[in-house]
């Protein structure tokens, strides 16, 4: 449980106009749709894919890397990643692809492989009342034969051109965007739990806060020690 009295204490730190628009933030933030990466060895497209969640509401993202390192480059992300939760999937000797899709399964997710093959989902009859976490994979290789074999569904966004796939970062963007807009014209509920947004907006005045580790000190031996 988040301290609220911490909290409190921590708003007089940030201006007010900050605290509104973490306010605002959170309430388009969501759980209901995830974002699993694997192995992008380029650090602007992984960059692009983080900027995006974070821009369409998409909160928590899991890295797979059996190959190579996630590395999110603030030019492109552009900070991006200071405002959202990652999991990463990097145990040595370990098949990480099969662990993030094991983990993800278990909080009750379906395994969604985004591809242009296969007899895919198109984007707009895509069931958005499924807790759904999108798999991305490398442009020209695409997801790995574990994740294709495990998907519990395909989805794709339809090109009428004679390329046959997209840049990654553009068909995370496109189908971000797509789920983001069906979910604000449905029932489902989408949204973060009371805790959740609790949690978030506390670590989120704690990173605008340049001195926040000898304030919490303070507070914790000074304040609620009295």
């Amino acid at each position: 449980m988040v301290d609220l009295k911490y909290t409190e204490y921590l708003e007089q730190f940030v201006t007010e106009k900050r605290r509104t628009l973490f306010e605002k933030v959170l309430d388009e933030r969501t759980r209901h749709f995830t974002v699993a990466i694997e192995d992008i060895y380029q650090p602007h497209n992984a960059s692009a894919v983080v900027r995006s969640c974070e821009i369409f509401g998409v909160q928590d993202v899991h890295v797979i890397q059996n190959k190579y390192k996630f590395y999110a480059s603030n030019q492109v992300a552009k900070g991006a990643q200071k405002w959202l939760d990652f999991k990463l999937f990097k145990e040595k000797d370990t098949n990480n692809t099969l662990a993030c899709i094991e983990d993800l399964r278990s909080r009750g997710y379906k395994i969604i492989a985004t591809t242009p093959h296969n007899e895919s989902c198109v984007l707009e009859d895509f069931d958005i009342t499924q807790k759904s976490a999108f798999f991305f994979g490398v442009e020209k290789e695409g997801l790995s034969k574990d994740v294709m074999d495990n998907a519990d569904g395909y989805l794709k966004i339809p090109m009428v051109g004679f390329t046959e796939s997209l840049n990654i970062s553009v068909a995370a963007a496109i189908i971000l965007q797509s789920m983001n807009e069906k979910l604000k014209k449905s029932n489902v509920d989408w949204k973060l739990s009371e805790d959740e947004k609790n949690i978030l907006y506390q670590e989120w005045l704690e990173k605008s806060i340049k001195s926040v580790k000898k304030i919490k000190e303070y507070y914790y031996n000074e304040i609620v020690s009295e």
